[in-house]
């Protein structure tokens, strides 16, 4: 793996000026990868005024001038697919089928960014004054700040900064303290494609010391923000009290109900991949089934069965499917919930090892909604099952929750499904597939504490972009 030792401003790489040394260590063995200086409050305000600098020329570039920037950009991508592997593998504890899910769909984020700019329409409309035309075009916002989190580092930036760069927009990224190689592999990318400076600036650093500077900056119009929702929700104040816009995807609590009629196996396939890909380190990742009483029995079964096969380990290993925690710490807070909720009365389906930060998958039955395993976002392998008597019920506790992100439901009457998928309070629901979907092109986003505002498509484009009247006399009035 590269080591990215320095900061990315104005399309200069340098050392941070921060007081902190950081570290990136490898999740799965613990072992020190590189150390770098912090990004200081300094560093950020250079990166803002480059951003600021670069803006204008950026803004006013062709559409077809930023499509080939795109486009280059994408072919830097496909020709360090390895490095990517390797740094997402050694950073983060990314598998090679999690690489594969989030490296397709980053380059599909950049496809879909080409023709955002065919979506930047605006309008010509008629007046009630003589002699006057009414013109709104939609513009760039300007400066954008984007957080990025730990579990999907590339996707997750690119998803954001992609777009607002394809809207005339300039970006200052600040990767997790967990994950910074993946944001400064990013720079890399936009150096090698040939972005004019300041476009794009990467700085890293403790939220401690430019967590709340980044946010605050007079500079950028709008925060997007990927992450938890205690985070998310003190980023949303510190932004609010300045009128700043916000673009926050936050945690999830995901349900998956199995209806009386529904193919309990297909079921606990699913769960496999909703529960347990990138080792349940997902905001969409399945943390409760709610089973009725004629498939509850069947679906432990087949889902017992299925986890048992799931291999688990070194996110080298090409067979293996779930790597490790990001960190040790993830891996004893897991411990202490799972105790937790059997101490309240839960039954262990099946009982993963927890050795280090590698935590094996675990299936608990008998579970109720209050008990900590399926109150809280579990971000690990283990998921709850809770019996429920009927679909009423399987709604009523589907949406006791504080977040409302993403939801499935397995049922034969498709109809049904589509009906009940309504009702459920989340920004998303899937009938008759797991919870952990993301097509570009589609509306991405959640209800509730899950977050504010959606991505992807006209929704991002709307999001990264402000209007402006207007209006033209053309007679005198006056």
């Amino acid at each position: 793996m590269k080591y990215y030792d320095k900061q990315f401003i104005d399309g200069v790489w340098r050392e941070g000026s921060g007081d902190k040394i950081m570290e990136n260590r490898n999740p799965y063995t613990g072992e020190l990868i590189y150390s770098y200086r912090s990004a200081s409050t300094q560093d950020v305000d250079d990166a803002y005024e480059a951003a600021k600098r670069a803006q204008p020329q950026w803004g006013a570039t062709l559409p077809e001038e930023r499509r080939t920037y795109l486009k280059r950009l994408a072919q830097v991508i496909r020709e360090m697919e390895s490095e990517i592997f390797q740094l997402l593998a050694e950073e983060s504890g990314g598998t090679r089928a999690k690489f594969g899910f989030e490296y397709g769909d980053s380059l599909k984020v950049i496809d879909d960014a080409m023709g955002y700019h065919m979506m930047m329409d605006g309008r010509i409309m008629p007046s009630n004054i003589p002699g006057k035309d009414n013109y709104v075009f939609k513009i760039p916002k300007g400066v954008i700040c984007v957080i990025a989190p730990f579990n999907f580092p590339l996707l997750l930036s690119l998803r954001s900064v992609v777009p607002a760069i394809a809207c005339g927009n300039t970006v200052v990224l600040k990767p997790s303290t967990e994950t910074p190689g993946s944001a400064f592999l990013i720079a890399e990318m936009f150096e090698k494609a040939g972005f004019p400076h300041g476009v794009l600036n990467v700085v890293a650093g403790r939220g401690s010391e430019i967590g709340d500077y980044i946010v605050s900056h007079p500079v950028p119009s709008l925060i997007s923000f990927t992450g938890s929702t205690e985070v998310g929700q003190h980023i949303g104040k510190v932004a609010g009290e300045l009128l700043k816009d916000v673009s926050l995807e936050l945690g999830g609590n995901q349900v998956m109900i199995v209806l009386d009629d529904a193919d309990a196996d297909q079921a606990a396939r699913a769960a496999i991949v909703g529960a347990y890909s990138h080792q349940g380190q997902i905001c969409m990742a399945l943390n409760r089934v709610l089973a009725t009483p004629k498939v509850y029995d069947d679906f432990i079964k087949a889902f017992v069965k299925y986890s048992k096969e799931v291999k688990v380990g070194d996110p080298f290993d090409q067979q293996v499917s779930i790597g490790p925690l990001i960190n040790r710490q993830q891996a004893e807070k897991v411990e202490e919930r799972i105790r937790e909720t059997i101490q309240a009365g839960a039954k262990v389906e099946l009982e993963g090892k927890i050795e280090g930060s590698v935590v094996y998958p675990w299936i608990l039955s008998g579970v109720t909604n209050d008990m900590c395993a399926a109150r809280c976002e579990m971000f690990a392998p283990v998921c709850s099952v809770i019996p429920v008597k009927d679909e009423e019920e399987a709604i009523r506790i589907a949406n006791d929750t504080e977040y409302g992100l993403s939801n499935s439901i397995f049922t034969k009457d498709l109809y049904k499904g589509l009906q009940l998928a309504r009702r459920l309070e989340s920004g998303m629901v899937h009938v008759n597939d797991q919870s952990i979907h993301h097509e570009p092109h589609v509306m991405f986003g959640g209800e509730k504490n899950s977050g504010v505002g959606r991505f992807n498509g006209h929704w991002v484009v709307d999001k990264f972009t402000t209007e402006k009247w207007i209006s033209v006399q053309r007679t005198d009035r006056y």
